[in-house]
Parts: C-alpha cells; sequence; structure tokens
C-alpha cells in the first residue's frame, strides 16, 4: 500500500470479530475517496496452534522432541478493493487514471485513457 502511494492503515479486530482458529486478527485498510471511508483489502492471522493439531503438522525442537507448529494466515492485497482504491486515488480531473510508478512496468502504460 505504501508502495503504491494509497492511504491504508493497520487496526487490531477486537475479539468479538475474530475468526474461531484466530488468536490475534489484523485488517490492512484502504482509503477509498469516492466513499470516505476505509475497505479492508488484507487480513492476517496469528491460529497459535490450532490449524496444526488438526492437520498434524509437527517440527522438532531443540531438545529432538516433536511439536506442532504455530501457523499464520495472511493473504496478499485484495484486488478488487485496492483497485477500487487505485482508481479512485489516481483519477485525473478528465476521468483518466494515472498508473503508480510500481505499477507501470507491469501495465505497459502510464494512464488508463477517460471513456469518450
Amino acid at each position: 500500500c505504501k508502495r503504491l502511494g494509497l492511504r491504508y492503515r493497520v487496526a487490531l479486530q477486537c475479539t468479538a470479530d475474530l475468526s474461531f482458529a484466530s488468536v490475534k486478527t489484523y485488517d490492512v485498510e484502504v482509503w477509498v475517496p469516492g466513499s470516505r471511508d476505509w475497505l479492508e483489502a488484507s487480513s492476517i492471522s496469528n491460529c497459535t496452534d490450532f490449524q496444526a493439531r488438526r492437520a498434524q503438522i509437527r517440527f522438532r525442537g531443540e531438545d529432538g522432541r516433536p511439536r506442532l507448529a504455530h501457523t499464520l494466515n495472511g493473504s496478499a492485497l485484495g484486488i478488487p478493493r485496492t483497485l477500487i482504491a487505485i482508481m479512485e486515488t489516481y483519477q485525473q480531473a478528465d476521468g483518466s487514471i494515472a498508473m503508480p510508478d510500481p505499477l507501470r512496468p507491469y501495465m505497459g502504460f502510464d494512464v488508463i485513457e477517460a471513456p469518450e
């Protein structure tokens, strides 16, 4: 989000909003100017050994005894909400949308032209 030039924040979820498996979850939210609201673009959870117990994921500690691994669940930025934030943040007065610098090599163009 920082490299894309988007306004974002990281929010720690309260326990009432956590999933069954999670002990701590952070949401990455992007600012969407058109709706004047923050949208969740990603979520990262610490599930301790909950998933490892169910999947029997183990490792050997320094003492040689098997232990359950702790798992993290995290997603990259969700495309729809991140794309909305990019479009609204970089929209020009004529309706065109400038591409953020980090995306230009992958997009092959610098601007999405406004419809006529």
